[in-house]
């Protein structure tokens, strides 16, 4: 019978000294950072629609007030709404929190009779 000779394979790459090992993004470290960009509070932008609309309403919406909605779209954003209705004393957003936009803007006394469709949140502020 032939002899048969059988050469064991290392499953891991040989290190040699003096070779620094190839290092090679951790997987995790990608997700990690996806995610981190994800929940990442982000600026709301304000879309062309709602600033013609904030303009011809003429509701004035202070630096404090658009600080505050922020928070609270990014805050949603991290419960999963994607889509939020914003009631403010002196106005009613329609806000993309997925996107941090001002989709559109009225005022209270116009949203009131209302009925707002594909939103998935409110957020109430005071």
């Amino acid at each position: 019978m032939d002899k048969l000779n059988l050469h064991r394979i290392p499953s891991q790459p040989l290190i040699r000294q003096g070779q620094a090992l190839a290092s090679t993004p951790s997987p995790k470290q990608s997700f990690l950072e996806h995610l981190n960009k994800a929940v990442q509070p982000s600026e709301l932008k304000i879309s062309k629609h709602a600033s013609e609309r904030l303009a011809e309403r003429n509701i004035q919406i202070t630096d404090a007030e658009w600080a505050h909605v922020t928070e609270k779209v990014n805050e949603a954003k991290l419960k999963g709404i994607k889509d939020s209705l914003v009631l403010m004393d002196q106005a009613a957003l329609i806000v993309s929190a997925k996107n941090s936009t001002v989709i559109t803007a009225m005022d209270r006394m116009e949203a009131r009779d209302q009925l707002f469709t594909n939103i998935d949140g409110t957020i109430v502020l005071s």
